[in-house]
C-alpha cells in the first residue's frame, strides 16, 4: 500500500533543499507529491521539471481549472514546510487565494492529518498575528512545529539549518 505525502513548500530558504526532502520523504515510504506558493514556484523554476521527474506527477502551484481532473492521488498527510508568515497567516484566517492554502484549509475539514513547521524570522514573531495564527491552526488539529523540537526563529538575516528531519518524524507521528 502506497501512502501519499502532499508536500507544500513557501518562499523561504529552506525550500531551496525541497528535493533533498523529497528524497527523504520517498525513503520513508511516501509517495510525494508537491505543491509550491506562486512565489516559491518562481524561486525554484529551473528545478521544477527535475522535481516532477523526482516526484512523479506535476508540481503544482495554481489551481486546476473547473472541470479539469485531478492528477495527484488523496493524500494521506500534508506537510507545510517551510511555511512563511504570510502563509501561515492566510491558512489561519481561511484565506484561500493560493492553491496551497486552500488545499490545507480544506484539508482540515476533510481531517487529513496536516503538520507545519514555520520560517519566520524574530521580527516577524513579534507581530501580534502570528501567534494567534498559530493558536488557531493548533485548535483545528493542525500540528504545528513552533518551539524547541521545531522551528526556533532567527534573527533576520541569520540562517541556520531547518529542522527537516523533525517534520517528517511529525508526519509519522500524526499519520500512523
Amino acid at each position: 500500500m502506497t501512502r501519499t505525502l502532499y508536500l507544500f513548500g513557501s518562499a523561504a530558504p529552506p525550500v531551496f533543499e525541497i528535493a533533498h526532502v523529497v528524497g527523504d520523504a520517498e525513503e520513508r515510504g511516501w509517495d510525494v507529491r508537491l505543491g509550491l506558493t506562486p512565489t516559491a514556484a518562481r524561486w525554484l523554476g529551473d528545478q521544477l521539471p527535475a522535481l516532477e521527474e523526482q516526484t512523479g506527477g506535476p508540481v503544482r502551484s495554481e489551481y486546476k481549472l473547473p472541470g479539469q481532473p485531478d492528477v495527484w492521488p488523496k493524500a494521506d498527510a500534508i506537510l507545510v514546510a517551510p511555511a512563511t508568515f504570510n502563509t501561515i497567516n492566510s491558512w489561519a484566517l481561511g484565506i484561500t487565494s493560493s492553491f496551497v492554502v486552500g488545499v490545507v484549509a480544506e484539508g482540515i475539514g476533510k481531517g487529513i492529518p496536516l503538520v507545519t513547521m514555520p520560517c519566520v524570522n524574530a521580527a516577524y514573531v513579534q507581530h501580534p498575528a502570528f501567534h494567534r495564527s498559530l493558536e488557531t491552526l493548533r485548535s483545528a488539529g493542525v500540528r504545528v512545529l513552533y518551539g524547541p523540537g521545531g522551528f526556533e526563529p532567527n534573527q533576520p538575516g541569520e540562517k541556520k539549518p531547518y529542522p527537516w528531519a523533525a517534520a517528517l518524524d511529525a508526519v509519522k507521528a500524526v499519520a500512523g
